[in-house]
């Protein structure tokens, strides 16, 4: 196949419409770069979100959610601190917290929230396209970022893993696809998280964490994303490899 036919495009559907719109955020906040570089490096540190996978079970990334594209309202009055303590105290090892406002219903304040409520690592899941979403995250007490992938070109994607690394702040980095895949494993000391649903389309595949997380070394940590609602799902992932599973959807809309 040519260079060409693998060359990166942006992301159509949903997802290039999010990561559109990220981008747009991202400029309003240029005014503030100073500040936001001042408030991330006066941020305390976080606890390790890679190392919070190793216990050696599978473990469990509880997710803290509004709604979703796929699945339109899940839980809108979500009290935030509530059920970041709720999800600790069950023993889940990491929280992932969307912060992403116009499909999710996320916000930054979301996060601080969740760092006020709990010790645990937390994710601020969102479409991460620059330096200074990285630094309202460690602003806000995040200890790692998504990068999808899909949403990125590969410079782009090296460059935030290394700014993020740079930060303290670990790397979720979501893929689909087998080259994908051999380009994350590229960038050192990233989480890999296999995404069974297509962004651009929504379509779920359980088939793609099946092909995926068996090509994942053993020395690196792989996350088994989307889809999992009961415990026949983490059986599925471990027995595929997964050291973790990321719950969203079924634990936010849980009572």
């Amino acid at each position: 196949m040519s260079a060409a036919a693998n060359a990166w495009k942006f992301p159509g559907g949903p997802l290039g419409k999010l990561t559109a719109a990220a981008e747009a955020r991202v400029r309003e906040l240029v005014p503030n770069r100073d500040g936001l570089e001042m408030s991330a490096a006066a941020a305390g540190p976080a606890p390790s979100f890679a190392a919070a996978l190793g216990g050696g079970t599978v473990a469990v990334i509880a997710e803290l959610k509004r709604r979703s594209p796929s699945m339109g309202s899940i839980n809108e009055m979500l009290d935030v601190p509530a059920r970041a303590a709720e999800y600790a105290a069950a023993g889940a090892a990491a929280l992932s917290v969307l912060t992403e406002p116009s499909r999710f219903g996320g916000s930054l304040s979301d996060l601080r929230a969740a760092r006020g409520a709990v010790l645990l690592p937390l994710l601020r899941k969102d479409f991460i396209v620059d330096r200074l979403q990285l630094l309202e995250a460690r602003s806000a007490g995040a200890s790692a970022v998504l990068l999808i992938a899909r949403a990125l070109s590969p410079e782009r994607r090296r460059a935030l893993a290394f700014e993020a690394s740079a930060l303290g702040l670990d790397v979720l980095l979501e893929v689909r696809d087998e080259r994908e895949l051999e380009h994350a494993l590229r960038v050192d000391h990233a989480v890999i998280g296999i995404n069974n649903r297509n962004l651009e389309t929504l379509v779920m595949d359980d088939a793609v964490s099946a092909r995926l997380l068996p090509l994942v070394p053993s020395d690196r940590f792989a996350v088994y994303e989307s889809g999992v609602k009961n415990r026949h799902d983490i059986e599925r992932a471990a027995a595929l490899g997964a050291d973790a599973v990321l719950v969203g959807s079924s634990l936010s809309a849980a009572a």
